[in-house]
């Protein structure tokens, strides 16, 4: 693998590794990997998500489904239209909050399209920990919505207000949640974490996992020895915590994971933990600290248990193409592209196949969402009304 740096890069990735080090020692030689992934992704001024870096398309590190097309965030108008709508109808702002929007496409798309659909949004808010994407929305929203004349107000908000009544998004949001890595020796669990060795990070094997932390098919499941996965504390914390900030709507997310018991297959000797850079899939998260974006991916029965303890109404899981096939991208996708001209309809053709076959993010990729108190809004309706979501539920 060819990785050319600059030497500000190679500086800037020294001086986390460094810092990192430093943390390291002051813990007296062992550091949970989840404190090691917080400070490579958010250490202030220098983690990957906390200094300035182009991380998102063509000549950033991944690209996402916002990025391939805005048939993306068109197709997921068609679930949230009816929510919207049913705010309105109660006299309630009709408002979208999206955690993490990345350069701001999806939102656009979803400005654009409910604009055609002579829908008029009161509100769009962002919560965006790093500060050059956050600057990059506001100038691609503060355009569209001068372009189109809307009237939606824009807004980058530091954390979710309480008792929030609208649609809370987040696309590739939960898999960059620090997480713990573990690993099974001797007949248990033990967590595994960072030291130094020559100067270099390594794993290290710690003190064993408390059961009551370990998810049940870690309990009764058959692990070969030194087979290392990973727990998912905060990203569960997180979502109880939007759970139970969400009063009245709907939740609605898109990333890769599998249910438990795909997650924690016995023939996943190593896990899902991977470092990205400039489209480069590494297998060494210790690679380039703060250069690398490092991801899991997501467990989506623990997410979708966490959200159920805060009392929401349902969980609903499904694969990415059943979703956006269920949402109606094929129709909308005619709307704006003519199949008898090959050259307009070329692009459009290949941003669905990305978005839809199974080889590309079709299956891996799934949408979950949940919603809170959907009957004020929408009386006899359920979440499994709702297009996109009307299709078989895997959980």
């Amino acid at each position: 693998m060819d990785i050319t740096l600059t030497s500000l890069e190679m500086e800037h990735s020294e001086l986390l590794r460094a810092k990192i080090a430093s943390q390291i020692a002051l813990q007296g030689g062992w550091l949970p990997f989840s404190r090691f992934m917080e400070m490579a992704l958010y250490e202030p001024g220098m983690g990957y998500y906390s200094a300035g870096a182009h991380k998102l398309g063509a000549g950033g590190d991944f690209t996402t489904a916002p990025e391939l097309s805005p048939l993306f965030g068109a197709a997921i108008c068609s679930t949230l239209l009816p929510v919207l709508e049913g705010l309105k109808e109660k006299g309630l702002p009709a408002q979208i909050l999206e955690f993490g929007a990345g350069t701001g496409k999806l939102a656009t798309s979803i400005l654009t399209r409910l604009h055609d659909l002579g829908f008029s949004l009161d509100q769009y808010d962002i919560i965006e920990i790093s500060p050059d994407l956050a600057q990059r929305q506001q100038e691609r929203l503060l355009s569209t919505v001068q372009q189109l004349e809307l009237d939606t107000k824009c807004n980058w908000l530091t954390q979710l207000p309480l008792d929030f009544k609208g649609v809370i998004l987040a696309n590739e949001v939960i898999d960059a949640i620090p997480c713990d890595a573990i690993i099974y020796q001797d007949g248990f669990w033990y967590w595994y974490g960072v030291a130094l060795h020559e100067e270099k990070f390594i794993w290290k094997v710690g003190l064993p996992v408390e059961q009551k932390l370990l998810p049940e098919s870690l309990l009764v499941g058959n692990f070969s020895e030194g087979y290392v996965t990973e727990l998912h504390t905060p990203a569960n914390s997180w979502m109880q915590q939007v759970a139970r900030h969400l009063d009245i709507g709907l939740f609605l997310t898109f990333d890769y994971g599998f249910p438990e018991s795909e997650y924690y297959h016995p023939q996943r000797l190593e896990g899902t933990l991977m470092a990205h850079h400039r489209h480069h899939a590494i297998q060494d998260p210790f690679y380039l600290p703060g250069l690398c974006d490092l991801t899991t991916h997501v467990d989506w029965s623990q997410i979708a248990r966490s959200a159920l303890a805060e009392k929401v109404d349902d969980v609903f899981l499904t694969n990415q193409a059943a979703y956006l096939l269920d949402a109606g991208i094929g129709d909308i996708a005619l709307e704006i592209g003519d199949p008898s001209d090959p050259e307009t309809f070329l692009p459009i053709s290949n941003s669905l196949q990305k978005l839809l076959s199974e080889a590309e993010m079709g299956e891996l990729f799934k949408a979950f969402a949940f919603s809170k108190n959907l009957k004020s809004l929408l009386p006899g309706h359920t979440l499994e009304d709702l297009p996109g979501l009307r299709g078989r539920n895997r959980l």
